[in-house]
């Protein structure tokens, strides 16, 4: 059984600001202050929702560099290093140790996909090249490419690999994980609205987009699990649901961006393929931040 887990509770997938087409550091770490005060468990940084796929090298291996330094211990900080190029992934996760992340995310190979060998020589290969713990990344909507059970059996027999996110949003499928895995590998909710199933199927905490805007309530959800108080975290996952789904009206990271930008943290610049949400939608996040007092 793998002991100490990178973190209990909620880790923010965090957003990157932008500012004339470069990272707005200085609005970075206004956020991560903003996190941190707030009780968020842990930093992903430059994960889906940093919009990790349009950072150059030097713009990816540099935010990851800003946020252990503005972090500075406080909590762990989790790099997104993944890739559906493995020596490309390998290389990256080199680099975000060498600046001193805490622990690693592996997005599954996209596209290209992989077969079960390949997928478990995937993560194995990435997960020797660095001495720091990765977690593996499940979320076939964006990727086209499942972690399946017989390949949870075989990575988590590697000791570097640690961890999963789930966001396969098939309850089933991780339940059976949990039985089959469970004792051998952390599994961490990728959906914010399934962060009580899965604690009461025994994860340890949630990866979450809803933890941007709304940080001590995210981490509340799973402290009040933790503290055997079952009815009232249910009470507010069930309370924020509305804002959890409309955070998710357009594909991530667009609606959370748009809502940071609202409560004035940052601008609400993307880069293209991603732009500004249809007014329709925005109207609708809009509304029902103002329900939630947040703006």
């Amino acid at each position: 059984m793998k002991t100490n887990p990178i973190f209990t509770g909620s880790a923010v997938a965090i957003i990157t600001p932008f500012k004339n087409n470069k990272i707005d550091y200085d609005a970075l770490g206004k956020i991560i202050d903003f996190q941190i005060e707030n009780k968020t468990d842990a930093i992903v940084i430059c994960g889906t929702t940093g919009e990790a796929s349009t950072l150059s090298d030097e713009e990816h291996v540099e935010e990851i560099a800003f946020t252990v330094q503005h972090v500075n211990k406080r909590i762990p900080v989790i790099a997104g290093s993944g890739s559906n190029d493995t020596s490309y992934a390998v290389w990256l996760s080199k680099e975000a140790e060498k600046v001193g992340a805490d622990a690693l995310l592996q997005i599954t190979p996209y596209y290209n996909k992989a077969t079960t060998k390949g997928l478990i020589k995937h993560f194995f290969t990435i997960a020797d090249s660095v001495s720091i713990p990765n977690i593996v990344y499940n979320v076939p909507s964006r990727t086209g490419c499942n972690i399946t059970l017989p390949v949870y059996k075989e990575i988590a027999k590697h000791p570097n690999i640690v961890a999963a996110k789930e966001a396969s949003g098939n309850i089933s499928a991780i339940t059976q994980i949990f039985a089959e895995v469970g004792d051998s590998i952390d599994i961490y909710s990728g959906n914010d609205d399934q962060i009580v199933p899965l604690l009461s199927l025994g994860a340890k905490g949630v990866i979450s987009v809803l933890s941007n805007v709304m940080p001590r309530e995210a981490h509340d959800i799973c402290q009040l699990f933790f503290d055997g108080k079952v009815k009232e975290s249910a009470a507010l996952q069930l309370k924020l649901l509305k804002l959890i789904n409309n955070l998710f009206i357009e594909v991530n990271p667009v609606p959370v961006k748009t809502a940071m930008n609202l409560m004035g943290y940052c601008s609400e610049e993307m880069r293209l393929p991603l732009c500004e949400m249809d007014e329709k939608n925005f109207e609708i996040l809009r509304a029902s931040m103002k329900s939630y007092g947040l703006i």
